[in-house]
């Protein structure tokens, strides 16, 4: 392990350089990794342990889109891609990548068929974290096992593809075999980890479901629509509203932000720009704080998890989802996103210059 100081605290992280790839390699090379699920972490994760040199197989519902989806991947049926059941038995790690809701769903079928010794192994600590409200709890003679990527299964094997790592958590359940620690660590470098640090599945499932629905889904979408909405109601123009709301943050900004710190971001900018954002950043931090404690709130009540449970296991999700999807779509702002993104020069990366970051007035 690596011990990092963040700000002056110390962490233990996992990078390749401590576990090398060949490390995990050796460590699973007895093992069959059956990954159950292929929407959304499962193809990214799937996809870098073969390329990776690992033995893994896929377990998914047979004639559905995702199993045709597993097939256009390469994955063969019968061989490398089987019904969940089937694959469940095969695996001695069982990638439980399903949703949420699939999980509580299948968990009886995927019980029956864990060996003594197998490894249960998740992407989302909701299951466990929540197992009176989700029904899952493993038998005792099983590893259970944790690796979370920092991001979407896109991004996971865009970033392998690309020769980088995607940063993730893991944590340790339960250690049956008392192989819970490597198998982890084999596994987390395995699909593609830039590097691992621990946390628990409790800690997972508050960090995720708070980041979900503040700054990395819902409170950045409710920011960019309050702006984007008092500029247009000012006479701006759609397409300058949302430049200056969306566009400029997310094609110019934030890949700076995250190649060298909001600081060096702010030292960097106009002297006009950087003199507002000082000015303003803490009204932000205060005007939207007792929002975030009332969402830490409801997530560690267990009340926001049985929201999602009780919407998510309806039959006619799916329906309202789209309807809910169609409302941001069919918005002003995001068809005036459309649009712009049609005219971006096909050069435009996300990786922009620095003086490119805010032009002086």
């Amino acid at each position: 392990m690596a011990t990092l100081n963040f700000g002056g605290v110390e962490e233990e992280v996992v990078t390749r350089e401590e576990f090398p790839l060949d490390k995990a390699r050796e460590t699973m090379k007895e093992e069959t990794i059956a990954v159950l699920g292929y929407g959304v972490q499962g193809p990214g994760q799937a996809l870098n342990l073969k390329d990776n040199g690992f033995n893994v197989i896929i377990g998914q519902r047979k004639d559905s889109p995702t199993w045709d989806k597993a097939v256009a991947d390469g994955w063969v049926p019968g061989e490398t891609l089987f019904e969940l059941a089937e694959a469940a038995q095969r695996g001695t790690v069982i990638q439980y990548l399903l949703s949420d809701a699939g999980q509580i769903a299948v968990w009886p079928t995927v019980k029956e068929n864990l060996n003594e010794g197998d490894a249960l192994y998740f992407s989302h600590g909701f299951g466990i974290t929540y197992k009176d409200r989700t029904g899952i709890i493993p038998p005792e003679n099983v590893d259970v096992i944790l690796v979370a990527p920092k991001g979407s299964g896109t991004s996971l094997r865009r970033m392998f593809l690309e020769g980088r790592g995607l940063n993730s958590s893991y944590a340790i359940f339960q250690d049956a075999t008392g192989r819970a620690k490597e198998r982890v660590t084999a596994l987390g470098i395995g699909v593609g980890s830039g590097y691992l640090f621990k946390t628990s599945f409790r800690n997972e499932v508050y960090s995720d479901l708070t980041g979900e629905r503040g700054t990395l889904m819902g409170a950045i979408q409710g920011i960019f629509a309050a702006q984007y909405e008092v500029l247009r109601s000012h006479g701006h123009t759609p397409s300058e509203a949302f430049n200056e709301t969306v566009e400029e943050l997310t094609q110019s900004l934030m890949p700076l932000v995250a190649e060298n710190g909001m600081d060096w971001m702010y030292a960097n900018c106009s002297t006009t720009a950087q003199r507002g954002a000082l000015d303003w950043w803490k009204k932000f931090r205060d005007a939207t704080k007792p929002v975030f404690n009332n969402l830490y709130e409801e997530v560690e009540s267990g009340r926001e998890a049985q929201r999602s449970i009780d919407s998510n296991s309806q039959d006619d999700y799916r329906a309202k989802l789209e309807k809910e999807l169609a409302e941001l779509r069919d918005s002003e702002m995001w068809k005036a996103g459309a649009t712009v993104r049609q005219l971006r020069p096909e050069n435009n990366k996300a990786e922009t210059e620095a003086e490119e970051v805010v032009a002086e007035e």
